[in-house]
């Protein structure tokens, strides 16, 4: 068994390093909302009021759907911070990278590439099999 399985959890140096990874991520994050948050609510608005009425027509439908997509992305992005967020509770609580499944703890490559994973691979995929 190598160190990472038998600790029972991570240790205060290595929650640092997970909250400056989520810290950078999330600044990210929000700023990507702050960005798609203006497209779908069309603050930059492209004046068209005087192109023809046909072209305006398509570039209506266009944005209609651009902006369906947007919200759509903005509501997927706010999840993101929201965990995120959760992840720096659990930091600050000393609970952060155990499978809430399994007890284990979830390896920091994991960790790292999924910053607010609180499943294991193994978790996750015998979760995807039940469904």
């Amino acid at each position: 068994m190598n160190e990472e399985t038998k600790a029972t959890r991570y240790n205060d140096e290595e929650l640092e390093e997970f909250k400056q990874i989520i810290l950078q991520k999330l600044e990210e994050a929000k700023n990507d909302l702050k960005l798609l948050t203006e497209a779908y609510t069309n603050s930059n608005e492209h004046g068209t009021n005087d192109t023809s009425p046909s072209f305006k027509v398509l570039e209506e439908g266009y944005m209609v759907r651009s902006k369906e997509e947007n919200a759509q992305m903005a509501a997927r992005q706010q999840k993101f911070i929201k965990n995120l967020e959760n992840a720096l509770i659990r930091i600050q609580n000393k609970t952060y990278g155990i499978c809430r499944e399994t007890g284990v703890l979830i390896p920091k490559e994991r960790l790292r590439s999924v910053p607010h994973a609180t499943l294991s691979v193994e978790a996750k995929l015998a979760q995807n099999k039940k469904h």
